[in-house]
């Protein structure tokens, strides 16, 4: 969340960075600066009792050395007031405090300055763009009538199985998937990031230190018996590592990745852009996870964006990456770079991964700090991004290597698949 400190100082250039994300913040910083007054009045009114309250203990004690009993006993009665008062204050402050960061989580992070003005994805910005667009034969299939045709994912065995958004991987089908998860593990990890196996499953606690919560508890899917929640991405038990850390300067930068089923509710809707692989229910991702220091956070963001770059690259598909605008970027980000891969049997693009700095929005959750050189505890920047999340990069795999006789395989993953094609 964004730290009440800067916005009790900075009320205007909250609600005018908010307005970039087409919010009207007014009236929410405008109760949370107020909740804040009232919350510090009341601590103040604490502290100031509790403080009078071991004065006075302190005197009845050297009253009562001293033999003056019946002074003693004015003091006590005075210090049972005192004590009253402070476990009200105390009572209150909790109230306040609670409502003060209820209100605070429904504040979304502050854009940064280069991200665009815009509502919709059509006006997110196009900074980037790779590759030749193939031309397909003349009979050439979108991916979900590829896998019918050669086998090798059946949804409507997953559809009897569990429902629709499940499908059910085979043979090559299931092959080429666990290909792509250890060529992308093995990416990252030859770039510095620690491997990490986390659970699928995480507590309310680690889902409102990433953000996920209360902002996307209806596209979560939630287990009311054990409280708990199947994670929509690896990022969430990732960055919970490090929640409750103090983390030596030296330590930083931390990398981390790891791969993880995800699973999202998503409302439904219809029509070729959500068919197939377009859009699961539950769906294999590779997650990176930064935490850096606040003066090199964007460095290290230009050098995740470079790192998916050199994948797409080996994989030979046309992609580009749009810098996303204030309306169409996630609650907890300050500046995020989707990446598209262009579906020729489609023609469209998909998105297949999203890189984004949340500076210390997520941190602040998290009371994820490291220790300065002065000492002083200051506030982790984090960072994630998909490296990458596997239904639309297959899609466009089979769409765009697609020939008469079958499917190519890309030749950065044949070590891994063992087969050259799907036949």
């Amino acid at each position: 969340m964004l730290q009440i400190a800067f916005i009790r100082e900075n009320q205007e250039k909250v609600i005018t960075a908010l307005a970039k994300r087409n919010m009207d913040a007014k009236e929410l910083v405008e109760q949370v600066v107020q909740l804040d007054e009232s919350r510090r009045s009341v601590q103040a009114e604490m502290d100031n009792s509790l403080a009078e309250s071991n004065k006075l203990s302190k005197d009845i004690g050297d009253l009562m050395k001293n033999g003056e009993k019946s002074k003693a006993e004015i003091l006590k009665l005075k210090n049972v007031s005192l004590k009253e008062n402070s476990k009200a204050a105390s009572d209150k402050l909790e109230v306040l405090t609670h409502e003060l960061t209820q209100k605070m989580y429904l504040l979304p992070n502050l854009p940064a300055e280069i991200v665009p003005f815009g509502k919709t994805p059509e006006e997110n910005l196009n900074v980037f763009e790779s590759g030749e667009i193939p031309k397909l034969h003349g009979e050439a299939l979108p991916h979900w009538e590829l896998v019918k045709k050669y086998d090798i994912i059946d949804f409507e065995l997953g559809v009897k199985i569990t429902g629709a958004g499940f499908p059910v991987y085979k043979g090559k089908g299931a092959k080429l998937q666990r290909a792509l998860i250890t060529y992308f593990l093995d990416k990252n990890t030859d770039a510095g990031y620690l491997e990490y196996q986390v659970p699928h499953l995480v507590n309310e606690a680690s889902a409102y230190g990433t953000g996920q919560l209360p902002d996307k508890e209806g596209q979560m899917y939630h287990d009311a018996t054990d409280d708990l929640y199947l994670i929509p991405t690896a990022e969430v038990p990732v960055t919970n590592i490090f929640r409750d850390v103090i983390i030596a300067e030296n330590d930083l930068p931390i990398l981390c990745t790891g791969y993880t089923p995800c699973f999202r509710r998503e409302a439904g809707s219809y029509g070729a852009h959500v068919r197939g692989l377009n859009r699961l229910h539950q769906f294999d991702k590779v997650e990176i996870v930064r935490v850096e220091h606040p003066d090199k956070s964007y460095e290290a963001l230009e050098g995740m964006v470079n790192h998916v770059k050199e994948i797409l690259d080996e994989l030979k598909l046309p992609y580009r990456v749009l810098r996303l605008c204030g309306g169409d970027m996630g609650f907890a980000s300050a500046l995020t770079y989707d990446f598209e891969v262009f579906s020729t049997a489609q023609d469209r693009w998909l998105e297949i991964s999203s890189v984004s700095n949340f500076e210390t929005f997520q941190a602040n959750r998290l009371k994820l700090r490291f220790r300065d050189k002065d000492g002083k505890n200051q506030l982790a920047h984090t960072l994630n991004g998909s490296s990458l999340a596997l239904p639309r990069v297959l899609a466009g795999i089979l769409e765009n290597y697609q020939t008469p006789d079958g499917i190519v395989i890309p030749e950065v993953l044949r070590k891994y698949t063992g087969f050259d094609s799907i036949d």
